[in-house]
Order: C-alpha cells, then sequence, then structure tokens
C-alpha cells in the first residue's frame, strides 16, 4: 500500500480482493449504523423517571421487550440497614427523593434530638453516626433535572443550578459575590465575605504580606493549605493556578451545605467542624491554615482550637486570620483580638503581618521558647507518643507539641516531587491499612 493511505487504486490491481473486502466493510458500518439508531430511538422511549409517591421503578412491560434486557427493579423505599447486610432481589432500594441531600452521620433530625452534646462547642456540627440500625440502607437518589456536572476548568465559573438548588446561599452572599443565580447556571466571580472582589487581589496580598511584597504565596513555601468555613471554595479554587492544593471544610449549618457547591465546582472539600475533636489529619500536615470570617471562637476554652491548628502547621507555616476582631475597635473586638493574642504569644507564635481585614502569625522552627513558657506555667506540652496516635475521633488537647530532636522534622520536597513522596506522618496508616512496601516508608 501506499504510506499514510488505506487504499488506492495501485494496490486494488496488484491486490485484487481487496475491492470485495472493502464493499463488505463499508456494508457492515451502514447496517451497525441503522440497527444503533434502531435501537436508540427505541430504548430513548423507555426511559423513565424516579415517582415521588413511591411504588417501583420499572419499564413498562409492554417496552421492555423492545429496550433489551434493560430493567430497572429498584424500589422507592425509606430502608435501613440490617445485620446481616441482605439485599432484595429487586436490588438496593431508593430513598424517597426528599432524601436527595441526605449525608450519612450529618443527619441534623437525628443529632437534634440527642441530648449529650456540647453545643456551645458545637458538638452537634462534627460527624455523629446514629446505631447502625438506624442507618438508611437506601440509594441517595439525585435531585431533579439533575444534569451531567460542567468539567473543570469551566465549572470553577460556572455550574447547573439544577444540580445544587439552594437559591438561600446567593441571597444571603449574592453582595459578597460568593454565588450568583444566571439562568439555568450558578456564577461564582471568586468573591469572599473578605475578598468581595475576588480570590485574586486577596491571594496577591496575602503573598505579599508573608514575602516583604517581594514574592507569592509560592515563595513563602506554601503548597498545602487548610481552608476552615471556606464557604464555596473560591479561595480555593483560586490557588490552584499557584499549583497550591488546599482542603476546604465547613459544617452543614445555618448556610445550607457549602461543601455542595464546591464538590459541584471540582474542588476538594469535606464536610467537618472544628469543635471537639480533632481534624483527621496527621500533625504537620500543612503550610498554610486559612480562615476568612470562618465563624470560629478561637479565643474560647484556652485557645484549644488554635492549639489544634498548631498541631496540623509545619514548622514556618503560617496561621492566616481575616475576621473583625484583627480590624475592628467596637463591640467586644478588642476583648477577643487580646485574647487572641495572649494565646499565640504563649504558643511563640509570631505575628508577621497586620494589614487592611487580616492578620498573619507564622509558627516558630525553634523550640526553646516554648520551652521556655511551658517552665513558667504559660502552656501545657503533649505527651510525646501523641505525635505518633491517629486523629480520627480523638478529643481536641489543650497542649502543644515539641520537636525535641530538630533532625527528625521531615524535610519535604518541593512539587512535583513531592507527590509521589512518602510522608513520614502517614507510616501508620501504611502499616495499618496499605501495607506499603519498606522502600516507600
Amino acid at each position: 500500500m501506499g504510506r499514510g493511505r488505506w487504499w488506492s487504486p495501485t494496490s486494488a490491481a496488484a491486490e485484487p480482493r481487496s475491492v470485495p473486502l472493502l464493499l463488505l466493510g463499508v456494508a457492515l458500518v451502514a447496517a451497525s449504523f441503522y440497527a444503533g439508531a434502531v435501537v436508540r430511538s427505541r430504548s430513548s422511549s423507555a426511559l423513565v423517571s424516579l415517582p415521588s409517591g413511591s411504588g417501583s421503578r420499572s419499564l413498562d412491560p409492554s417496552r421492555a421487550q423492545d429496550a433489551g434486557s434493560l430493567k430497572f427493579t429498584n424500589r422507592v423505599s425509606l430502608s435501613y440497614r440490617t445485620t446481616p447486610i441482605s439485599v432484595p432481589d429487586y436490588g438496593v432500594a431508593v430513598c424517597p427523593l426528599e432524601y436527595n441531600e441526605y449525608i450519612p452521620c450529618h443527619d441534623t433530625s437525628y443529632t437534634s434530638k440527642l441530648k449529650n452534646l456540647d453545643r456551645s462547642r458545637h458538638e452537634d456540627l462534627e460527624s455523629i453516626c446514629p446505631p447502625q440500625e438506624k442507618c438508611l440502607f437506601c440509594l441517595v437518589p439525585p435531585p431533579n433535572d439533575y444534569k451531567i456536572p460542567i468539567r473543570w476548568p469551566t465549572s470553577r465559573d460556572y455550574v447547573w443550578r439544577s444540580n445544587v438548588n439552594h437559591s438561600r446561599l446567593a441571597e444571603v452572599k449574592g453582595g459578597q459575590n460568593w454565588v450568583h443565580e444566571k439562568g439555568k447556571l450558578w456564577w461564582f466571580p471568586g468573591g469572599g465575605t473578605h475578598f468581595k472582589h475576588g480570590a485574586s487581589e486577596y491571594i496577591e496580598r496575602l503573598g505579599n504580606m508573608m514575602t516583604n511584597s517581594t514574592g507569592d504565596l509560592r515563595m513563602a513555601g506554601v503548597v498545602q493549605v487548610l481552608d476552615v468555613g471556606c464557604g464555596v471554595a473560591s479561595f480555593s479554587a483560586y490557588l490552584l493556578p499557584l499549583d497550591i492544593h488546599t482542603m476546604s471544610f465547613a459544617p452543614k449549618d445555618g448556610h445550607e451545605n457549602q461543601i455542595q457547591f464546591a464538590l459541584e465546582r471540582g474542588i476538594g472539600a469535606m464536610i467537618s467542624a472544628l469543635a471537639t475533636k480533632q481534624l483527621p489529619y496527621p500533625g504537620k500536615s500543612f503550610e498554610m491554615v486559612h480562615c476568612s470570617r470562618c465563624r470560629v471562637d478561637w479565643h474560647e476554652n484556652d485557645g484549644i482550637l488554635l492549639k489544634e491548628v498548631d498541631r496540623l502547621l509545619r514548622p514556618n507555616g503560617y496561621f492566616v486570620y481575616s475576621a473583625p476582631p484583627a480590624y475592628r475597635k467596637d463591640k467586644d473586638f478588642p476583648v477577643i483580638w487580646e485574647k487572641i493574642m495572649n494565646i499565640t504569644t504563649a504558643m511563640c507564635w509570631k505575628l508577621i503581618a497586620k494589614h487592611v481585614q487580616t492578620a498573619i502569625w507564622i509558627k516558630p522552627e525553634d523550640q526553646s521558647c516554648r520551652q521556655k513558657n511551658a517552665d513558667l506555667k504559660l502552656l501545657n506540652i503533649c505527651d510525646s507518643s501523641d505525635d505518633s496516635s491517629p486523629s480520627w475521633k480523638i478529643p481536641l488537647m489543650n497542649c502543644v507539641r515539641l520537636n525535641k530532636d530538630q533532625s527528625n522534622i521531615q524535610k519535604l520536597p518541593s512539587r512535583p516531587d513531592r507527590l509521589s513522596f512518602y510522608s513520614k506522618s502517614l507510616e501508620m496508616i501504611g502499616q495499618l491499612i496499605f501495607h506499603y512496601p519498606q522502600k516507600n516508608r
């Protein structure tokens, strides 16, 4: 055959059988297109939607034969988990449509009835799973008019409104440019409570504050960020161009399910709350913890929540705080600011910048100041064994950790090498669950 051509008259002369084979191939292709069109037209007429009332979800028997073996027999019913788990012949039931936003272990209809929760510390916003017999065992349905999500990077700015139909958040936060309704879409201009003119300008300002106006967040050593009370996660979305990756979290509270907006946009996020238990991350996981009007009472309970931030920060990591106590002089804000300053000073954090509405502290690498404050009874030092303990469901500790041996502090490589680097803080997880080979530890 001629190079770059699958058929030519000269090649046909050399191979007489190629013409009949070609005609046969064309006939088969035409037949397959025709068959596909017939099946597609028949099967499309057999599509059904979930009835809102109950009953069963199945194809019309008169059309089942037309659709081949395609058949939906799942029933719409509210079913609960049993022991042992058993799946009916008709398949796992589909939850009623009103459960389309049901989230296991974050069910307010269950937690609102519990009497032993410390609601003053927002324990009711933490992950609380019901007894097994009260756990739903049905498939969570999509909302009405659900569409295939818009893909990144377009999803940074637009998502389908029907997929996350929470109009109240747009009404309450529209003036701060969180999210606006735009026809069938939600539009995210990139604003937030403390950066209503856009996350890009705010991120640039943070970089300038950390580097004395000489660089950006990457030059300040920021690679991994924890965003507390993230809203719709625009801060995280606009950090991605700097190759800075963020875990965003917020509770399921009066602002509706903010995390649903973040996930629909394609941004890493989870439902969680800083309340009575440690966050489910190993110590020294982040170079920056960010709070922009995150509604966390950092000054309460002897600063125990700031001590959790200290556990999560790597040495020379930053705590960024954009909230009224950092700049307002009315109401109780000056008292709150003084308490925060006393707590951070006792932990030996250094306030490196305070500008506009934002204050930034850096966690020290040198441990001598902490040891001195501990000797003066200004600070409690955690037991050394606490560093290697898993953090899942562990109560918060009113203490800070000392790294007495600086050589044990693991120096992580910069990206992209960090993506394939196994952190020491994950060794216990690897040993207990994933059994990574020794060479990767």
